[in-house]
């Protein structure tokens, strides 16, 4: 069965096209739906247009690819939103489905899902889905043994804290002090376990750490990147404008204002879980709601 699966959260729309496991298509864009929800608790005029127009790019793929079953999920930003109906029916008419606002919860069972389908072993993983608005952090064997989502994201701890270009040392001194609090709680609640980190902070981070000379990947996905070079990583781009980041070729256009935050996040994840290396991973909530389709 051909399936096509949305995943949009608070920084980026992504599609993936799959048949029998087997990838037909991905597709990633940066609309930032979650701009400004943080301050405001409102998606903007602007932002929803940004999604739409996506999305009519998506649809047409879907169409043109003769998928048979669609599930679109909706995270963080579409949560916190006062105006999140307004979001959903923009979705249901140019999607023809509507868009599921899930959970927390949900949001991290599908993200383990996806991330432990190709990984050997029978360890225990902490899985690490470091978003736009939100992190989710589960861990478990095959099955999700403890789950738990906080309120720490790129685009929202960009937003709160890291204002300046290049933040200054005591805005970045005030989101470690929001993250290191929010992701000892979460480690609290999960415990502990081998390292995976999903989405595109880590696999940006992981890029720079390996020096590619483009974004690549299949060099990316399971890569394990040690703590010193997390660290290094993160501390090159705090020191940079969003100009100095742009010219990065790894970076993502629409990624370069947020990535220093993302980085942030996974340091502290490292240091707090006392994590020597991180395994990135290019799957994840997308394709734990292929993988759901595919079997349902």
């Amino acid at each position: 069965m051909r399936v096509a699966a949305i995943d949009c959260g608070t920084n980026s729309i992504r599609l993936l096209i799959s048949d029998e496991g087997s990838d037909v298509a991905r597709r990633m864009e940066i609309v930032r739906l979650g701009e400004g929800v943080d301050r405001t608790g409102r998606l903007s005029e602007r932002a929803i247009e940004r999604t739409r127009q996506a999305l009519l790019g998506y649809a047409a793929e879907i169409a043109e690819l003769g998928v048979q079953r669609v599930r679109m999920v909706a995270t963080s930003a579409s949560r916190d939103a006062s105006n999140a109906d307004d979001f959903r029916a923009m979705v249901k008419s140019v999607l023809g489905v509507a868009p599921e606002v899930i959970t927390g919860d949900e949001e991290a069972s599908l993200s383990f899902l996806g991330a432990v389908r190709d990984l050997t072993g029978g360890d225990t993983k902490l899985v690490v889905d470091i978003g736009g608005g939100s992190t989710e952090f589960i861990t478990g064997v095959t099955e999700v043994d403890a789950a738990i989502s906080v309120d720490i994201g790129c685009v929202r701890m960009t937003e709160r804290h890291l204002r300046g270009d290049p933040p200054t040392p005591a805005e970045i001194a005030a989101a470690e002090r929001d993250i290191t609090t929010a992701v000892g709680r979460a480690l609290g609640v999960v415990g502990n376990g081998t390292l995976v980190g999903l989405a595109g902070s880590v696999t940006t981070v992981a890029a720079l750490a390996l020096d590619l000379p483009g974004y690549d990947a299949s060099r990316i996905h399971h890569a394990r990147i040690s703590y010193d070079d997390v660290a290094r990583v993160t501390a090159g781009l705090l020191r940079m404008t969003v100009a100095e980041r742009l010219a990065l070729p790894v970076m993502h256009s629409g990624r370069a204002d947020v990535i220093g935050a993302g980085a942030l996040i996974l340091r502290i994840v490292m240091e707090l879980a006392q994590q020597g290396a991180v395994i990135a991973s290019e799957h994840d909530i997308l394709d734990g709601i292929a993988a759901g389709l595919s079997r349902s």
